[in-house]
């Protein structure tokens, strides 16, 4: 049984991992300007020194190395960042339901963020951070404080009344924006259109710190999630949740900060993996990581082959029915 389970998980890490890779390739192929996959073996493999001298020509260099490969690398790593966040809010709330977006941390995240580009500060992200920290303490504080916290239909209720007075936030200050109205309205839809190598810096930091804390972290959620006596087996259950929670917000609050708000990553991507690969938070970590990336990838190339629409609207067309499957599914 042991050995069938492992084989499973080897199994579905060589699919993701492939399919990510070769996602990105075709990502990176694709566009107006297209580029033979072998020109991009050409010049990623001269710009890692594994090729000595390409025959590319230098627009085909400057739009992979300038432009694309910054867009789908922080399309890669937002999608990792978000699924990964979903994995450790459903575990740690024992609800499908919970993510940082139904949790009202998203909607923080992007007030604050909007708030900074209202006013011309700097630097986002520490205001998206404010802001989604803020929304999290809120909720918390609503669901009846850290000694409620297990309670997660409460807590998610408090998320969705802090977005939703949020999100009212948000359209005051797109309607007191003037000029810079249609700039917010276009980031909170979700775009990496302007996505740069300082963002994917920024990002690659977000989604290894929640990578990194969700398998340190995976025998403590196992635990949590069972339903069973945390502290009896050693886990001080209170601070751990509140130490994920923060991670998680914090990652969340710096992806949303890049590139706008895009939902239904955290929500749909993880619930998926779990009813294929089970429960087990080591493993749904890892490949949620994985999985999050190719669905923004994905999405982030159709994007562009649409003529630059809202990265949001397409995981909010896709993941929305999806989730409404899942659900319908397990009635």
């Amino acid at each position: 049984m042991i050995l069938k389970r492992c084989s499973k998980s080897f199994i579905g890490y060589v699919i993701l991992s492939i399919g990510l890779v070769l996602c990105v390739l075709w990502s990176l192929a694709v566009g107006e300007a297209k580029i033979p996959v072998k020109q991009v073996f050409a010049i990623l493999g001269n710009v890692l020194g594994f090729v000595p001298s390409t025959g590319a020509e230098i627009t085909d260099r400057l739009i992979l190395l300038d432009i694309r490969l910054p867009r789908v690398l922080s399309a890669l790593l937002v999608g990792a960042c978000l699924s990964c966040s979903g994995v450790i809010y459903q575990g740690l709330l024992m609800n499908v339901l919970a993510e940082p977006y139904t949790l009202g941390v998203a909607t923080g995240a992007a007030f604050g963020a909007s708030f900074a580009l209202v006013l011309n500060l700097r630097p986002i992200a520490l205001f998206a951070f404010a802001g989604g920290a803020a929304s999290l303490l809120i909720s918390i504080f609503l669901s009846g404080g850290k000694s409620r916290i297990r309670n997660s239909t409460r807590l998610i209720l408090a998320g969705v009344v802090v977005s939703s007075i949020l999100s009212a936030g948000i359209t005051l200050l797109k309607a007191l924006a003037g000029q810079q109205a249609s700039v917010i309205v276009f980031w909170l839809l979700g775009s990496f259109s302007a996505a740069d190598w300082t963002q994917v810096m920024l990002v690659l930091l977000s989604a290894f710190s929640v990578l990194v804390v969700g398998v340190c972290y995976s025998r403590d959620m196992d635990i949590i999630a069972s339903g069973g006596p945390a502290d009896a087996l050693g886990v001080d259950e209170k601070k751990t949740r509140m130490l994920l929670l923060f991670v998680s917000s914090l990652a969340t609050s710096i992806a949303v900060s890049t590139c706008g708000i895009i939902g239904f990553v955290g929500l749909v991507v993880p619930h998926l993996l779990r009813l294929i690969f089970g429960p087990e938070h080591r493993r749904l970590v890892v490949m949620a990581f994985l999985g999050g990336g190719i669905l923004l990838v994905v999405a982030d190339t159709f994007s562009r082959m649409l003529g630059e629409l809202p990265i949001g609207v397409l995981t909010a067309l896709t993941g929305g029915p999806m989730f409404c499957f899942l659900l319908w599914r397990e009635r």
